[in-house]
Formats: C-alpha cells, structure tokens, sequence
C-alpha cells in the first residue's frame, strides 16, 4: 500500500476521539505509510480561528497536503462527469489517489463511485 488517502470523514473521526481511527493512523505511522489528503477537504474539517482543534492540528502535521490547483479541479470535474456524482471534495480526494492507495472515508458509496470512474486500484474503506 503507497497511501492513506484521507477524506473529510476521517478527520472527523480523529476529531471526535474514535480510537479505530486513531489505531489506523498509528499503524500506518508505524509502518512508514504516507497520509494523504487535500486542502478542500481541510476546509471541510476546520472551524476555529483560533485553532484549537488540537488533534486535527497534530494529524495535519503528518498530512501530506495537496493544493487544490486548476490541474486537480479539471481531474475532479472529469471524475464527477463520469461518475454521476456531484460532490467536489470527494472528486479531489479520488483524484489525489495513485493505485494501491486506500482512501478512508464516511461516504464510501460515493467514493467507489468515483474510483470505478477513475479506472484506478484503489480501496475505499469506510471508517
């Protein structure tokens, strides 16, 4: 696996304690596993101005951030055409997955949906 790819509901889980998540990430750390996510799906999870959502601090940390450039957003447009969904973070969170990435996410329905449209081997795991 090259990837942990992270969509809005994993951050929220991490937010809100759950420990299986907090598993996952430990394991992944553990084992030199990239985390992945974007910085529409930050935009998703963040709130305070002040900043202090301290867990969702420390994951970002270990988050490897993409820009969400025009390049990112034509892919996702694509993917959403194909696919017949309409939700943009979740295309730009399937457009960042390379194959034998895992994508973690609360809404796997739309997620394979957009990885069938991808034509790329990447697991979607619900978390």
């Amino acid at each position: 696996m090259s990837a942990l790819v992270l969509d809005t509901g994993a951050f929220l889980a991490v937010d809100r304690g759950d420990r299986v998540m907090a598993a996952r990430l430990r394991i992944a750390e553990r084992n030199g596993i990239e985390l992945r996510s974007n910085g529409a799906v930050v935009a998703q999870v963040w709130r305070d101005p002040a900043g202090p959502q301290a867990k969702l601090g420390r994951l970002l940390g270990s988050v490897d951030v993409k820009a969400v450039d025009v390049h990112l957003g034509r892919e996702a447009g694509v993917l959403l055409g194909r696919a017949g969904v309409g939700d943009a973070v979740d295309a730009t969170v399937v457009a960042i997955a390379k194959a034998g990435d895992r994508i973690i996410t609360g809404d796997p329905a739309h997620i394979r949906a957009l990885v069938s449209a991808a034509g790329r081997p990447v697991l979607v795991v619900p978390c």
